[in-house]
C-alpha cells in the first residue's frame, strides 16, 4: 500500500471512530433530553412529598401577623391577563394562605410550591390539604372548615353567595370541632405518614380554632383582625365571592369544577408548602434545582407585597439572586400586591389597606436588577403594571 493510501485509510478509520463516538453520545443524550422535557411527576407519593417539604424548607422566621387569610381584595383582577399570556403546564410559586388556590385553579399548573417564612403557613396549608382531600364537594368542605352542620338545600350548583349565606346562619359546633380536628390530624399523620411534631399539632389546632371561631366572617390576622384598619379587611366569605373586573369569580369556591381541580392537585401531593425566606439561601434555590432536574419552567411567581419588607434591608438582593436561579421563559410573570397606604403610583379607589394587583415579567426584572436599575422598592413598583 502506498503512503497516500495508508493516510487515506487512517483518516477514514478516524472519521468512522469519531462518528461512532458522536452517535453514541447522541444515543446517551437523546433519552435524557426527552426525560427532562416531560419529567415532572403527575403524582408524588407521600414519602417524596414529605422529603421535599423537609429537605427544601428553612428554619421558620417571624412575621408580625398570623395572616390566616388574605387582605387583598383585588387579587383576581389580573387573572384574565394571566390566562391570555401564560402557557399551560408550567409551575406556580406563591406565598401566603389560600389566595394561592384561586390562582392555581385559574392557571392550572402542573405543580405548585408555596414558600413562606412562617412554619405556621406551611401547617395551615397542610390543614387545608387534609380537609380538601376528605371533602366530597364545596358544601362538605365548608362544613368541615367551620365545624358547622351542613345546611339543607345546598347542591353542586349553589353559588358562593348561597353557600356562605347558608353557613352564616348556622352556629359552630364544639362536637364537630373536636371531630374534624381529629380527622385533620389523622389524615396527615396516620394516612399520609407526615412526621409532625407536638408543636406542629398545637399550631394546627390553633389555626383550626380560628376558622371554627370566625367562620365565614374570619378576617386577616386572627384574633387581631379588628386592630388597625381591621374593619377594612375582607372576610373569608367576601374573598371567595370577589371577582375580576369583568365580574367573573375565579375562586376555588366559585364552582365544583374549580374545587375538583384543587382537590385533584392536593390528592396527588402537587401543592407543596415550604418554610422559606425569600432572601434565604435554601428554599427557592432548592425548588430551582428540582425544576431544572425535571425540565419544568416557572409560569407565575406570586409574591404578594413581600418585596416591601425585603427592601427594609439588603435581603432584596438575595431574593432577586435566588429568582435568577429559577428556570423561566419569556412568559414567566411576577404577581405583586401593592397597598395604597404607600402614597405612590398605584392608588386604587378603595379605602385604606385595599391593594392593587400588578404584573411584571420575571425576565425583565432580572435584567433590570443585573443592570443596577433596581435600588428601591419603588423601582420594582414603578416597572410593574395593572392589566
Amino acid at each position: 500500500m502506498t503512503r497516500m493510501g495508508e493516510m487515506i485509510r487512517r483518516r477514514s478509520a478516524l472519521l468512522l471512530a469519531l462518528a461512532l463516538v458522536v452517535s453514541a453520545g447522541a444515543l446517551r443524550l437523546a433519552p435524557a433530553l426527552h426525560v427532562a422535557a416531560d419529567a415532572l411527576p403527575k403524582r408524588l407519593n407521600d414519602q417524596t412529598f414529605w422529603r421535599i417539604v423537609d429537605d427544601f424548607s428553612e428554619p421558620g422566621g417571624f412575621f408580625r401577623s398570623d395572616n390566616l387569610i388574605s387582605n387583598e381584595s383585588a387579587f383576581q383582577h389580573v387573572i384574565p391577563e394571566l390566562e391570555k399570556r401564560g402557557k399551560p403546564g408550567g409551575v406556580y410559586l406563591g406565598v401566603g394562605p389560600d389566595q394561592n388556590f384561586t390562582y392555581i385553579v385559574a392557571l392550572r399548573p402542573k405543580a405548585a410550591f408555596i414558600i413562606d417564612i412562617r412554619r405556621q403557613n406551611m401547617l395551615l396549608h397542610l390543614m387545608y390539604k387534609s380537609l380538601i382531600e376528605q371533602s366530597e364537594n364545596r358544601a362538605d368542605f365548608l362544613s368541615r372548615l367551620f365545624a358547622r352542620q351542613q345546611p339543607p338545600g345546598l347542591g353542586l350548583r349553589s353559588t358562593p353567595k348561597e353557600l356562605f349565606e347558608a353557613y352564616d346562619a348556622v352556629a359552630s359546633s364544639d362536637e364537630l370541632q373536636r371531630k374534624h380536628l381529629r380527622s385533620i390530624v389523622d389524615q396527615l399523620v396516620k394516612h399520609h405518614g407526615f412526621r409532625l411534631t407536638p408543636e406542629d399539632l398545637r399550631t394546627i389546632e390553633y389555626v383550626y380554632a380560628a376558622f371554627y371561631s370566625g367562620g365565614p366572617d374570619l378576617r386577616y390576622s386572627f384574633p387581631r383582625g379588628f386592630g388597625f384598619g381591621g374593619r377594612f379587611f375582607p372576610t373569608y366569605a367576601e374573598l371567595m365571592m370577589e371577582t375580576d373586573e369583568r365580574g367573573q369569580n375565579h375562586s376555588y369556591m366559585a364552582s365544583e369544577e374549580n374545587f375538583k381541580i384543587l382537590k385533584d392537585l392536593e390528592k396527588n401531593n402537587l401543592i407543596i408548602p415550604l418554610v422559606g425566606d425569600f432572601g434565604g439561601d435554601k428554599a427557592i434555590r432548592a425548588v430551582a434545582g428540582y425544576l431544572k432536574e425535571h425540565g419544568a419552567t416557572v409560569s407565575v411567581f406570586y409574591t404578594s407585597n413581600v418585596e416591601q419588607y425585603l427592601f427594609q434591608s439588603d435581603a432584596w438582593k438575595r431574593f432577586f439572586a435566588n429568582v435568577g436561579t429559577l428556570p423561566i421563559d419569556e412568559s414567566s410573570t411576577f404577581i405583586r400586591a401593592y397597598f395604597n397606604n404607600g402614597g405612590f403610583t398605584f392608588q386604587p379607589n378603595y379605602p385604606v389597606l385595599r391593594s392593587a394587583t400588578l404584573l411584571d415579567p420575571i425576565g425583565g426584572l432580572l435584567t433590570a436588577f443585573h443592570e443596577g436599575k433596581i435600588q428601591t422598592y419603588y423601582d420594582v413598583v414603578e416597572r410593574s403594571h395593572q392589566p
